[in-house]
C-alpha cells in the first residue's frame, strides 16, 4: 500500500472511529462525517486520475455534489434539535418525547 493509500484509509477509518465512539454532540457527528466523505473525494478523485480515462471524471464531482446535500440537510437538523430542545447533545434526543 503506498503511503497516498494509506493516509485517505486512515483518515476515513479515524472519522469512522469518531463517528463510532465519540458520540456527544450532534455536530462531531456531522464532522466526521464530512470528513469521512472528503477522503472518499479525495481517493475517489486520484482513482480516476490514475486510470486516465474521462468515464470516472464525473464521479468525484457526483460525490461532492452529494456531499454538499449531506451538509446542508445536517446542518437543518442541527438547528431544528437545538431549537427545539435546546442542545445537540445526542444523549438528550429521544424520538419517544417528541
Amino acid at each position: 500500500m503506498t503511503p497516498v493509500h494509506f493516509s485517505f484509509s486512515s483518515a476515513f477509518v479515524l472519522g469512522l472511529m469518531g463517528l463510532a465512539f465519540h458520540r456527544t454532540h450532534l455536530l462531531s457527528a456531522l464532522l466526521c462525517l464530512e470528513g469521512m466523505m472528503l477522503s472518499l473525494f479525495i481517493a475517489l478523485a486520484l482513482w480516476a486520475l490514475q486510470f486516465e480515462s474521462t468515464a470516472f471524471s464525473a464521479a468525484p464531482m457526483l460525490l461532492l455534489a452529494f456531499s454538499a446535500c449531506e451538509a446542508s440537510a445536517g446542518l437543518a437538523l442541527l438547528v431544528a434539535t437545538a431549537r427545539t430542545h435546546g442542545t445537540d447533545r445526542l444523549q438528550n434526543l429521544n424520538l419517544l418525547q417528541c
